[in-house]
């Protein structure tokens, strides 16, 4: 990845800090003025939205390192296993929020300055908008799962901020104060639900699960469409932070030359790194020992035997 990438992304990281930092503030003095626990879950998810961010700085800058003696892979597992410890910490703030809201759900306190409760909340929706969104493209720019984890849990923050300030204007509205814990036991089954996919997600990739079937569709047909390769099989492919491993077996002619076998290789790397950027590439080379000007690959199953 190029110099330009890791910048941008380790630029947007911190802005998710400052952004769910200046938030979590807010929301703590709010829901103590006002005495609402759904505000206080709020603050709570936005505390963990915080923790992650910062998780998720932390692992883009540690990353993006380049291969070492004790990491001829790389770096990029970190971003992963920071997914795994956001979705982890996701559910225990949605735990929390329910034990909170269970304690209040028989108390009849009616929140105050419900104004000031209500104006919090849409600050914090226009800035978690405006933040994920900035997240969401910079991780679909530079593969960063860390980045996309972070721009979910904004998202989810979003939407369960929308519900938080429907609830506060019911509440002004009827003046019925049970609404407010309701109200948070709603918001902690939206945070369980988004942390419980994060977790399958992180967990998935932790354990070196392939690209998508498309991904991998693409990767055959582009190494196919060189008439030197008779045969691709035994493609594998995972995920490392942000890069791509691909390894394969290509099968070239056996009268090829070596140095013409290696150019063709080398031809495909450059192809596969330019259109699954960042990516890595192995392509183990195999003769084939049928083919020849009268017999053609159809139908031969010599290569899946090996």
């Amino acid at each position: 990845m190029n110099e330009e990438l890791i910048l941008l992304k380790r630029r947007t990281a911190r802005l998710s800090v400052v952004s769910n930092t200046s938030l979590v503030i807010f929301k703590l003095l709010v829901s103590w003025q006002t005495g609402a626990v759904s505000i206080l879950s709020e603050a709570a998810h936005s505390a963990v939205d915080l923790l992650a961010a910062l998780i998720a700085w932390a692992a883009v800058r540690k990353s993006d390192l380049p291969p070492d003696e004790k990491h001829a892979y790389g770096h990029g597992k970190i971003e992963n296993l920071s997914g795994a410890i956001e979705a982890v910490l996701i559910v225990v703030a949605a735990v929390g929020i329910v034990w909170e809201a269970a304690q209040k759900l028989n108390q009849q306190h009616m929140p105050e300055d419900l104004e000031l409760g209500i104006a919090v909340m849409a600050l914090s929706i226009a800035v978690n908008w405006l933040v994920s969104g900035k997240l969401m493209n910079v991780a679909k720019a530079t593969g960063s799962q860390a980045l996309e984890a972070d721009a979910l849990h904004l998202r989810a923050d979003i939407w369960t901020s929308v519900g938080v300030l429907a609830g506060l204007g019911l509440i002004y509205w009827t003046g019925l104060p049970w609404l407010d814990p309701a109200i948070a036991l709603v918001v902690a089954v939206i945070v369980f639900r988004a942390g419980w996919k994060l977790t399958k997600n992180s967990f998935a990739e932790l354990t070196d699960i392939s690209l998508p079937a498309e991904e991998e569709e693409r990767i055959a047909a582009l190494v196919q469409t060189h008439p030197e390769v008779l045969s691709l099989h035994r493609l594998r492919t995972r995920r490392s932070g942000s890069y791509r491993l691909l390894d394969m077996h290509v099968v070239l002619g056996k009268d090829l030359p070596l140095e013409n076998a290696h150019t063709i290789c080398d031809q495909l790397e450059a192809e596969l790194k330019e259109a699954f950027a960042p990516c890595d590439v192995v392509i183990h080379m195999e003769p084939c020992t049928v083919a020849t000007e009268e017999f053609a690959c159809a139908g031969c199953t010599q290569c899946e035997r090996r």
